[in-house]
């Protein structure tokens, strides 16, 4: 069942506030990195290289799980675990753009690296957890 962000949830994915996102590995261990987010109001997104281990996890392992802690306030938090919805190709240069611009200020993302090809994955949430709101 898809849960939809209410609009204290969504502040989280307002901010600039990177995400922890956990994946599971091939052998059943967690992996987690820190990513970019947006929520456009029934996905979680983010851009990730093809061929990363995060790729390669959400592939064969599609569930996912999103922590965002408050910088202003380590007790307050959100945890959003979910399943890829959707992986296109098209639009993950725009997304990293879009992503840049709300974490760094920049139009353009600046890491890019030539031959790179990048991925959006579109997480629906199914569990929501929140603390210190």
């Amino acid at each position: 069942m898809t849960v939809i962000l209410s609009d204290t949830d969504k502040r989280f994915f307002e901010q600039p506030i990177v995400a922890n996102l956990g994946t599971i590995m091939p052998d059943g261990r967690p992996q987690v990195n820190p990513v970019w987010v947006d929520y456009d109001g029934t996905t979680i997104r983010f851009s990730t290289l093809q061929g990363s281990q995060k790729d390669k996890n959400l592939k064969a392992r599609k569930f996912a799980t999103f922590l965002l802690v408050d910088p202003q306030n380590p007790y307050s938090y959100i945890e959003v675990r979910g399943q890829v919805a959707e992986t296109v190709t098209e639009g993950a240069d725009e997304l990293i753009d879009t992503l840049s611009k709300k974490y760094l200020g920049l139009d353009q993302y600046p890491n890019r690296r030539e031959g790179e090809v990048r991925v959006t994955y579109m997480i629906k949430p199914d569990k929501v957890n929140t603390f210190g709101q």
